[in-house]
C-alpha cells in the first residue's frame, strides 16, 4: 500500500536539502506532540500518573524524531517514498516501545495487558501524527517547502 504514496505530490522529505530538514525539525517536533501526547495521557495504563505520561508524549518523541526527519531522510535521499515510510515508520513505533519499556521495566507498574496496551497506545499515537502530518502536507499547510 505504501507505494500508492510515490504518486501524491507530497513533499518528499527524504528528498529535501539537510539544511530544509533542520528548519522542519522543530516545527514537526511540536506538531507531533501536540498529536501524540494527548493520545499517551488518555490511552496509557492507570499505574502511570500524569506526569509520567505527559513526559511519555514529550520524550518519547524527543529521542525518534531526529532520526526520522534527519538521519533517515539522508539514508534514503533519492530513494522512492515509500521505502523512507516503510522504515521511518515502523522505526518510531517500535523505537518508542523500546525506550518506554527500558524507562519502566523495573519500575513493576505494568502486568502483560499493561505493557501490551502501551506498546499499541505509542503506536496508534504515532500512526496518528503520521496521518496528521500527511493531510497537513497534502493540502500544503507546512508551507516551509
Amino acid at each position: 500500500m505504501l507505494f500508492l504514496f510515490d504518486e501524491v505530490d507530497f513533499v518528499q522529505t527524504q528528498n529535501l536539502p539537510l539544511r530544509d530538514l533542520w528548519l522542519f525539525l522543530p516545527v514537526g517536533y511540536i506538531f507531533t506532540i501536540l498529536i501524540e501526547t494527548p493520545i499517551l495521557f488518555i490511552g496509557l495504563p492507570a499505574p502511570l500518573t500524569r506526569h509520567q505520561k505527559l513526559l511519555c508524549g514529550v520524550w518519547l518523541t524527543a529521542c525518534t524524531y531526529p532520526i526520522v526527519v534527519l538521519v533517515l531522510p539522508a539514508i534514503f535521499f533519492g530513494m522512492p517514498r515509500w521505502q523512507y515510510l516503510a522504515v521511518a515508520e515502523t522505526f518510531a513505533p517500535v523505537g518508542e516501545c523500546i525506550i518506554f519499556w527500558l524507562a519502566f521495566r523495573s519500575k513493576g507498574l505494568l502486568d502483560t495487558s499493561g505493557w501490551i496496551r502501551s506498546f499499541v497506545v505509542i503506536s496508534v499515537a504515532n500512526l496518528a501524527s503520521f496521518g496528521a502530518g500527511e493531510v497537513l502536507n497534502y493540502f500544503e499547510w507546512f508551507g516551509m517547502f
